[in-house]
């Protein structure tokens, strides 16, 4: 058995993609999912990964998650931190709420998944911590101020804590992707996606989760072990940073 990945948000679009993708390089994976159950039994059935359910957002369901899959397939060794929610809402409408609860998802729950595998990555002398941020991490986006800050956030703990693991042999890294043709992105209206998105992709399409999942791959690697504190920006050239 090849070293143990876990995929957070990994049963459904980019998170899919990549648990998918390391399996297919030899990874034992595990997916984790907080709400789908539908989705997750499919993603299951087909994809041959086993799936694990809790939120991210609670420190207590990660460590209790975390252990529940160290007991079944070994310590984790890579860590793909993917799983995010939006709350869109122009900042005058946007409610408390709406802020906390994709702070609390999208950038603890960064916190919360990688801080209980951290010492054992430390006393191994491995690890690979994959965050999964976004191109409104980078450039801010109208409506999207509780995204784009906690995407934001991503980069920077991702900034710092390579810092702190490079002496123990564990990378962290940031992804951030642009426009991904995943089931949330397509259901855009499609004179929407025509007038306004792609105009402002110079490649001129949507990118394909499997493009983020191969980027995941490759960070994941022995071949990746010079590379920490970095961000790969996949965007079809939107924006550049």
């Amino acid at each position: 058995m090849g070293r143990v990945a876990l995929v957070t948000g990994g049963t459904r679009g980019i998170g899919a993609a990549i648990s998918t993708a390391l399996k297919e390089a030899g990874y034992a994976v595990a997916a984790n999912y907080a709400g789908n159950d539908e989705a997750a039994a499919r993603f299951r059935e087909e994809a041959g990964i086993p799936v694990y359910k809790w939120s991210v957002a609670d420190y207590d369901a990660c460590v209790d998650g975390i252990s529940r899959v160290e007991a079944d397939l070994g310590p984790v060794e890579i860590l793909v931190n993917n799983a995010g929610i939006t709350r869109d809402a122009m900042f005058h409408r946007m409610t408390r709420e709406n802020w906390d609860q994709v702070i609390s998802t999208n950038l603890s729950g960064v916190f919360n998944m990688t801080h209980p595998v951290w010492p054992g990555m430390r006393e191994r002398k491995f690890g690979r911590v994959i965050n999964i941020s976004s191109i409104n991490g980078q450039k801010g986006q109208a409506g999207q101020v509780n995204y784009s800050a906690a995407k934001a956030g991503d980069i920077g703990f991702t900034r710092a804590l390579a810092q702190e693991g490079a002496r123990a042999g564990i990378t962290v890294n940031a992804i951030c992707p642009g426009y991904i043709g995943t089931e949330m992105v397509r259901a855009i209206d499609e004179d929407v996606l025509k007038t306004r998105v792609l105009p402002q992709i110079p490649v001129g399409r949507l990118g394909e989760p499997e493009e983020i999942a191969r980027c995941a791959v490759f960070l994941a690697s022995d071949d990746a072990g010079f590379i920490t504190g970095s961000t790969i920006s996949a965007n079809g050239g939107q924006y550049f940073s």
